[in-house]
């Protein structure tokens, strides 16, 4: 499988599983494991999830399904943008943690932009790095503008930016790839395929 380079040298397959819709029914819950372990099994390595799935259901699949193999697994949570403040950031990302069954996430990504000033959104997710409860961190659904107020309030170890993408969706082929492009920011797809609804 095609890999992509994040910051750092730390190579990870191109293709991730995404786990929105999961955790939300209980009845489900046992197939949505055995999805995930089935990935697993054929190669995927990228797990992607968010407090916001489920409510933290998501989390719980997730974790549930790699118990056992966490070293083999490239793990993505979200936290929801009102939790990103200077109180409830480490909170949010202990109770991520819990849900999954581990001790520390690789990519920690900012949901979307909420109203916590990014300057303070990066020093907690450093100060999540320097306790090693994250790996690295990221942001999601970040514009061009963003990206460079980002920047500007000291976000140089941003290691992703998660946005919708797909061949419906192709926005960000305007202005955002290129300015990641020259910033050296991978940029992570978010429904490739459409959700299933493209022809």
């Amino acid at each position: 499988m095609q890999t992509v380079s994040f910051p750092g040298g730390l190579f990870q397959p191109a293709l991730g599983l995404g786990t929105w819709g999961m955790g939300e029914s209980a009845r489900a819950r046992s197939g949505e494991v055995a999805a995930v372990r089935s990935a697993l099994r054929i190669g995927y390595r990228v797990i992607d999830t968010a407090e916001m799935y489920g409510e933290g259901g998501a989390e719980q699949v997730v974790g549930e399904a790699i118990a056992g193999r966490r070293d083999d697994v490239y793990l993505v949570s979200k936290i929801y943008p009102q939790n990103a403040t200077r109180r409830g950031t480490k909170a949010a990302c202990e109770r991520s943690l819990r849900r999954l069954g581990t001790d520390r996430l690789d990519l920690y990504l900012l949901h979307w932009r909420g109203s916590t000033p990014l300057a303070e959104v990066v020093s907690e997710f450093e100060q999540l790095v320097d306790s090693g409860k994250i790996v690295r961190w990221g942001v999601s659904n970040f514009d061009v503008d963003d990206m460079d107020e980002l920047q500007t309030a000291g976000g140089n170890h941003v290691a992703a930016n998660q946005v919708l993408y797909n061949l419906q969706r192709r926005e960000a082929d305007w202005a955002l790839l290129p300015w990641c492009r020259r910033h050296r920011v991978p940029v992570m797809a978010y429904t490739p395929l459409g959700s299933g609804r493209m022809l």
